[in-house]
């Protein structure tokens, strides 16, 4: 059996011993976007549109609370939406009115990150330091990978920039282990091989929405991919629960298609061949 066999049988009988509990293998939580004035984090999806900014700081303001504290924005720079839902009192029946009988109405302010500011102290960012010893397996497989992506670190997701081709990761000593950032990094490599400029994969080339079908399929695609190069590294034993709850979070969303993860698997071997840059040998039908 190559490694590819070995990964997928170990996956599949992991998921037949029923879900384990899969968690965020990093941590800077004190990176989570909160406003310097009231020391209250964001919440929802404002969350997620002010992490993926490429600040290392976490404190936001507004302009006049910029003003207020006796600082200022730096010229050219621009602002980030927040947005909050603002509940008005109303007997219009016309309108959609929740059980208190009040009309929701979306809003959004705007804010900066306090780097983007002057004459304004603010409290270092607060993180998990702990210690990262590369893993040379791993790095030369990043090294050689061909026409590689830009890898940027900070913040407090992991994710690819589809558009932009860009790998965004928390700091390596956020990650709870070595072999955490290496499952998680070649997760989001896997994503880019997808690109045109790569393998063309149309789940990750067609627009698709969070939870769809093609979403689910390239979050296997991606995640047996890491499985498999983590394998072909020797250090698999240490992530492949994660990854197997991972994968069974994405099978429970689609109905438990498990028939869904054999052609998953057959896209994430090309994923892994073009990471590990290799031509995979001529198969049957």
């Amino acid at each position: 059996m190559n490694v590819y066999d070995v990964i997928n049988t170990r996956i599949l009988e992991l998921l037949e011993q029923g879900t384990v509990a899969w968690r965020k293998p990093w941590n800077a939580q004190s990176n989570y976007p909160k406003n310097l004035i009231s020391k209250k984090p964001y919440r929802g999806v404002n969350v997620f549109l002010l992490a993926c900014q490429q600040y290392s700081s976490p404190w936001f303001l507004t302009y006049k609370q910029v003003q207020d504290k006796g600082g200022h924005v730096l010229k050219g720079s621009k602002s980030t939406p927040v947005i909050f839902w603002k509940f008005l009192d109303s007997k219009d029946t016309e309108h959609s009115e929740d059980k208190n009988g009040k009309i929701p109405l979306l809003r959004y302010y705007s804010v900066f990150n306090i780097e983007q500011t002057e004459g304004i102290p603010y409290p270092p960012a607060e993180e998990t330091h702990n210690t990262f010893d590369p893993i040379s397996s791993a790095e030369k497989i990043v090294a050689d990978l061909p026409q590689k992506p830009d890898i940027k670190y900070g913040g407090n997701r992991a994710y690819y920039s589809v558009s932009l081709d860009y790998v965004q990761l928390p700091y390596q000593h956020t990650f709870n282990s070595p072999e955490e950032y290496y499952s998680t990094l070649f997760h989001e490599l896997g994503h880019a091989t997808g690109h045109a400029n790569r393998l063309g994969r149309k789940s990750i080339l067609e627009p698709s929405y969070f939870g769809s079908h093609e979403y689910s399929k390239e979050e296997l695609i991606s995640e047996c991919c890491s499985a498999y190069i983590l394998g072909h590294c020797g250090i698999e034993q240490k992530t492949l629960e994660n990854s197997a709850a991972y994968i069974q979070g994405w099978l429970k969303a689609l109905k438990n298609d498990k028939t869904l993860l054999v052609h998953a698997a057959a896209q994430a071997q090309k994923a892994a061949d073009y990471i590990l840059n290799v031509k995979p040998e001529a198969q049957e039908e």
